[in-house]
């Protein structure tokens, strides 16, 4: 067999690919790690780049792409993604298609085509095609110049999105030697990192830190989640994504936030029939202002930068799915928020399904879910603890989630807590939180008398002031596990409960911080015309226009930032449009004009 030859890379200094850099994305220099991932792949060395969402890993492949000799293959698992990276690349003049099966045949044959005839930058394919011998010989007939595997953590079982296909990646990229591998993901801890670079053959990683400073991080206990959200969708305008756990509560949702908001609010999961899944997704890629309700399979295929807030109406899986679904907010780099709603039940349930976990990773997904109740109890820093998890050593604060802007109290419950303990054991661990209470603040009704527990030793043993402190203790207690529920509804001792009795462990909770108590109010992320400039709004009609005429997202055509700057410095000819961050050559070509019209009317 024989193998496409060693990429051949374009004469070029960093300065020329600066130049490249501006010409194809209107961006005057890199960001972040950009630049030693292009310059490592450029020099046909393999990496695993480990970037934040929103820090433009995309980039780390497209540039390469157009500056080296033959194709760039792209794995991706998700059609929607592929397709919707497709568009912006195409907008910016990379000659890039897609062999998927949602394409027609004579699109994949053109394709196809343009890949033999060497007029491929890019060529997007999803792991289950790119294992397949087909492809591998398609491959042969051409150059190819890099391989980039997207979402790189599905190669790990250890991720938190396992794709099998991934597996099967590394044979066709070893018939390929002399091509350079490029692994990217946004989510992937010190054990996923390993295993990724185990799995796709690859010696070095970059990773960037996980920090998106831009997202607003706060968790809140769950009262009404439909009022509890409208109230955000109320304080947050642009488009946001709701991650309801089922898919009848998905349904729920939207048609009652639809009703109680006015905003355009559609509902996706995989319970719907695709043409009206399509239907949903194409029209919350295009809007300015919807809100999708979905189950967490939305969201990975999405580039969409625009998205202003993400709620969980539950608790997501993991720390890691958590990062990674919030991190759908705020990719352009304007304020987001990320609002998470949890009640003890969740975890009540998340730890029965621990049950049907196979005996292998069940102690993984018990640390897992320990993990994500640490996030949810923490009266520090929820950023800090983030982080952390990933292997990071931030600040103490970040000054930008809930604990860090509206301190909550802190109380040690450690007493109290074997209070409550001892009332579950003495009563059997089969009675639910309310009999509890009654127990241990010396209710004596019908229910407490006729099992005999007015005469325990705990009954009336909870005064007037530790009374309110029970139910968030016994939340916390759940959450981590201490308290566990059982068939019929009670709560049995589980965990550190031992520990806790004996006076071996503390248990410290938080109280909610005086704003939430009250409702918070007020604005919770950054307005996209802060300054009400009418300016602004002209251009983003424009782009609405534009956008409408060509079937693209307005996104593709000029993020918000980019029309702010436009607002801002109002440029008076092409030179100066050149120059606004965003405006490429293609772009400039393809829209300047108008622009520039809009802006000298104002």
């Amino acid at each position: 067999m024989t193998t496409a030859p060693l990429p051949d890379i374009l004469p070029a200094t960093l300065p020329d690919t600066r130049e490249m850099l501006h010409a194809t994305f209107g961006f005057a220099d890199f960001r972040g790690v950009q630049e030693g991932v292009v310059e490592r792949t450029l020099a046909g060395e393999s990496t695993l780049a480990v970037m934040p969402t929103g820090a433009g890993k995309s980039l780390c492949y497209q540039l390469p792409a157009v500056m080296l000799r033959g194709t760039c293959v792209v794995v991706s698992p998700l059609i929607a993604l592929m397709h919707d990276q497709l568009r912006s690349a195409q907008v910016n003049g990379i000659r890039a298609a897609s062999l998927t099966s949602a394409d027609s045949d004579e699109a994949r044959e053109a394709a196809i085509d343009a890949f033999r005839a060497g007029e491929l930058d890019l060529l997007y394919v999803a792991p289950e095609r790119a294992s397949q011998a087909h492809f591998r010989a398609l491959l042969n007939t051409a150059p190819v110049a890099l391989f980039a595997i997207d979402e790189a953590h599905c190669v790990s079982e250890w991720g938190h999105d396992f794709r099998p296909d991934y597996r099967l990646l590394r044979p066709l990229m070893d018939a390929f030697p002399a091509v350079p591998r490029l692994a990217l993901t946004a989510t992937a801890d010190a054990r996923t990192r390993a295993d990724i670079l185990s799995q796709l053959g690859i010696e070095h990683a970059v990773v960037a830190g996980f920090d998106r400073p831009n997202i607003r991080y706060a968790i809140r206990h769950r009262d009404t989640a439909t009022r509890q959200i409208a109230d955000l969708m109320r304080e947050m305008p642009g488009p946001g994504i709701v991650y309801a756990p089922t898919r009848r509560k998905v349904e729920d949702l939207a048609e009652k936030l639809a009703a109680v908001t006015g905003r355009s609010v559609l509902p996706y999961h995989a319970g719907l029939a695709p043409e009206v899944r399509a239907r949903n997704q194409a029209a919350f890629v295009a809007s300015e202002d919807m809100v999708i309700v979905a189950t967490v399979a939305f969201g990975m295929g999405i580039d969409k930068p625009d998205v202003r807030f993400v709620a969980h109406a539950g608790i997501p899986k993991s720390i890691e799915g958590y990062y990674q679904e919030t991190g759908r907010a705020g990719r352009d780099g304007d304020p987001a928020l990320a609002v998470m709603l949890w009640a003890a039940g969740d975890f009540a349930l998340a730890r029965q399904r621990l049950e049907e976990v196979g005996e292998a990773r069940r102690g993984d997904e018990r640390a897992r879910l320990d993990a994500l109740a640490a996030l949810v109890e923490t009266a520090a820093c929820r950023r800090a603890l983030l982080l952390r998890h990933f292997g990071e050593d931030p600040p103490a604060t970040c000054g930008n989630c809930d604990n860090c802007l509206d301190a909550p109290g802190v109380v040690d419950a450690t007493e109290l807590a074997r209070k409550l303990l001892s009332a579950a054991y003495r009563t059997g661990q089969s009675f639910g939180l309310g009999h509890l209470e009654k127990v241990l603040t010396g209710v004596a009704d019908e229910r407490v008398t006729a099992r005999g527990h007015d005469s325990l030793s705990v009954f009336g043993l909870v005064g007037p002031d530790e009374a309110p402190l029970l139910k968030p203790l016994a939340r916390a207690l759940q959450a981590r596990g201490t308290l566990v529920s059982t068939e019929h509804g009670g709560l049995a001792l589980a965990g550190d409960a031992r520990d806790i009795l004996k006076g071996e462990a503390a248990v410290m909770i938080a109280l909610p911080a005086r704003s939430e108590r009250r409702g918070r109010k007020g604005k919770s992320g950054g307005a996209t015309n802060p300054l009400g400039d009418p300016l602004f709004e002209a251009l983003r009609a424009l782009r609405r226009e534009l956008a409408a005429e060509a079937g693209l997202p307005p996104y593709v055509i000029f993020h918000d930032a980019t029309l702010r700057e436009m607002a801002l410095r109002r440029p008076a000819d092409r030179r100066a449009f050149g120059e606004i961050a965003g405006v490429g050559a293609r772009k400039l070509d393809a829209y300047g004009d108008a622009f520039l019209g809009v802006i000298k009317q104002h």
